[in-house]
């Protein structure tokens, strides 16, 4: 990454945080009301405090633990019954109704449910997390397979290959970057979906302490909560995407497209002759 675009993101932190700092630090009540909020300071005094006590950490790995388990459940069945329902039309007569009916209601709309089903709380709260991340992924991984060209099918099936090296081969490789797609959704709603039902009905985690923290009025406890979240989702999402680059490093990157000046002086360079494609492997 060059040194302008790291300037840039430093700096349009940076920014966010100055205003926050300056609207808290005067209890700005405008049309939006400042006036509760802890400054930047007082969050990240707080947030140090945590760090030093082993509940926040325990709290960590209670909502980890919970993603871990829901999330591989769902990106490993998400994935199977996409494809399925995808490749097979029995699988979809026999499927699709079903979970296009329970598709559209919201996963913390399950808490309910999850408490009749499940005898503890802790496994209400992975189903919860399981449910919002399938659906997702389901989808995804649906429409790509229903994506990937018929001729690359066809070239393996006249090369004698079966139906299993058709779809290990052709199928799922092909379908790889929307089914990585899916699962950086998947995971984003699963942060959303976990954090709520903890609220609910947690008794550790995340979502727990800072419902906690808001109750017993503790703002700079519900900020670092905040905080805490936002920066778990950017990590896994963060990881999610590097795996799956490194599983399709076989897909050529795109170029970015110059700017009009660039554009403009290579315009002469580039005529009577054809341009090369400019396909590297750019890295965010």
């Amino acid at each position: 990454m060059s040194a302008a675009r790291v300037a840039r993101r430093t700096g349009a932190v940076l920014v966010a945080l100055g205003a926050w700092q300056l609207l808290a630090q005067f209890r700005v009540n405008a049309w939006l009301r400042f006036s509760q909020f802890p400054t930047v300071a007082e969050t990240a005094r707080e947030f140090g405090r945590r760090l030093g006590g082993a509940t926040y950490w325990q709290d960590l790995g209670e909502s980890l633990s919970r993603i871990v388990g829901g999330f591989t459940l769902a990106a490993a069945l998400g994935v199977a019954v996409g494809t399925a329902v995808a490749r097979s039309p029995v699988a979809w007569d026999l499927l699709g109704p079903l979970l296009e009916v329970v598709r559209p209601i919201p996963a913390i709309a399950l808490v309910p449910v999850a408490i009749l089903l499940f005898p503890r709380n802790e496994q209400g709260i992975v189903f919860i997390t399981f449910a919002a991340a399938f659906f997702p992924v389901l989808v995804a991984t649906r429409h790509a397979v229903r994506a990937v060209p018929p001729v690359w099918e066809e070239a393996v099936r006249t090369m004698g290959g079966g139906r299993w090296r058709v779809l290990g081969s052709v199928v799922l490789p092909g379908a790889l970057p929307g089914i990585f797609g899916g699962l950086s959704v998947g995971l984003g709603v699963s942060w959303i979906c976990v954090i709520s039902a903890e609220m609910i009905s947690g008794e550790y985690g995340v979502g727990y302490r800072t419902w906690q923290d808001y109750t017993i009025v503790d703002y700079p406890g519900v900020f670092v909560g905040m905080a805490t979240i936002g920066l778990l989702g950017w990590m896994t999402s963060t990881a999610v995407e590097v795996l799956g680059r490194r599983v399709t490093r076989w897909l050529p990157r795109t170029a970015r497209v110059p700017g009009p000046h660039k554009a403009a002086g290579q315009d002469g360079a580039r005529r009577g002759r054809r341009a090369a494609p400019t396909t590297i492997g750019e890295t965010a």
